[in-house]
């Protein structure tokens, strides 16, 4: 099987073409370095086969690469969802337009997409929420969420109107070590900011907000569950390994680090509900979740033991 990866060197990229399905022969790793993680391609493993492409999602270079290849985890966003308010431009471009290409050019060649959407656009939604909520009442807060709603509706079309097979996958908040991981997101910028000596920068409305997070490893598993048993349903899948308050986070993150110091901030996109997302449709489709908060915390922080006596303003 060969398959494409378009941000191939990003927080989930550089980890999944380390543990790919055994079925996977050969790889085309698409990424114009735009996040500088070179370093993503050191120490690759002998099997698949990598073909890195140093190109952009937009490019006229997608078209050859999609039409030789058996499925496309599309991986390629601007994900920093507080920044994307001032990036909407930025946003639109690589997330609405670049999935938007990717798209049409998979249902014209019939190459099946994998699509990673977010749990975020669940927007203004309390309680438990699955993936039968209402189009009307998803209500995504920033313009990264917006766009991958975008992204879902764009897709359910394409596959009505032109049969493209697609899966779609609204993963919570990730969390874990990778060589080209990202450090805007909650739990992994608490961990870089406490391991520098830094207070914790949090949202004021969010410490005892519960939302959705998923492991790592867990969303490599769930990409690897469909390359390996070819799941492309036309599904949205919530892929979420615990739900948890912000509050929870900081306490596991002092099992580990005792000067852990809090400054509460102002947030242009946080609601004032808390909730909880459900992953029993992606359990009874075969799915497994072996990741673990406590574990994800407790390896990050080791990587920074060498940081243990820094401090940094």
């Amino acid at each position: 099987m060969t398959i494409t990866i378009t941000g191939a060197l990003g927080h989930i990229g550089s980890a999944l073409i380390r543990n790919l399905d055994p079925k996977v022969t050969r790889v085309h790793l698409v990424d114009n370095l735009f996040t500088q993680r070179y370093a993503s391609l050191f120490n690759l493993p002998a099997h698949p086969k990598f073909i890195f492409h140093e190109t952009d999602i937009l490019s006229a270079e997608m078209e050859g690469i999609i039409k030789n290849s058996d499925a496309i985890v599309h991986l390629a966003a601007i994900t920093d969802a507080q920044n994307s308010v001032r990036n909407r431009t930025l946003v639109n471009r690589v997330n609405k337009q670049g999935v938007r290409k990717l798209a049409l050019l998979a249902a014209r060649y019939r190459v099946p997409l994998l699509f990673p959407s977010t749990t975020s656009v669940y927007g203004v939604q309390s309680g438990l929420v699955d993936e039968n909520c209402p189009q009307n009442d998803l209500k995504p807060q920033s313009p990264y969420a917006e766009s991958k709603l975008y992204g879902e509706r764009l897709l359910d079309r394409l596959g009505k109107s032109k049969g493209l097979a697609f899966v779609t996958f609204r993963i919570g908040t990730i969390f874990g070590y990778s060589i080209g991981m990202r450090f805007h997101t909650a739990v992994n910028k608490f961990i870089w900011q406490v391991c520098l000596g830094q207070e914790l920068t949090v949202w004021k409305t969010a410490l005892h907000q519960k939302r959705p997070y998923c492991a790592l490893t867990d969303a490599i598993a769930a990409i690897n569950h469909v390359l390996g048993n070819n799941l492309f349903d036309r599904e949205i899948y919530n892929i979420v390994t615990v739900n948890s308050t912000v509050s929870e986070i900081i306490d596991t993150i002092r099992l580990y680090k005792s000067n852990v110091r809090i400054r509460l901030t102002q947030s242009p996109i946080m609601n004032q509900l808390s909730y909880d997302v459900s992953r029993e449709k992606s359990e009874k489709k075969g799915f497994t979740y072996t990741g673990n908060l406590k574990r994800g915390i407790r390896e990050t922080i080791r990587k920074f033991s060498g940081l243990r006596n820094t401090q940094m303003s």
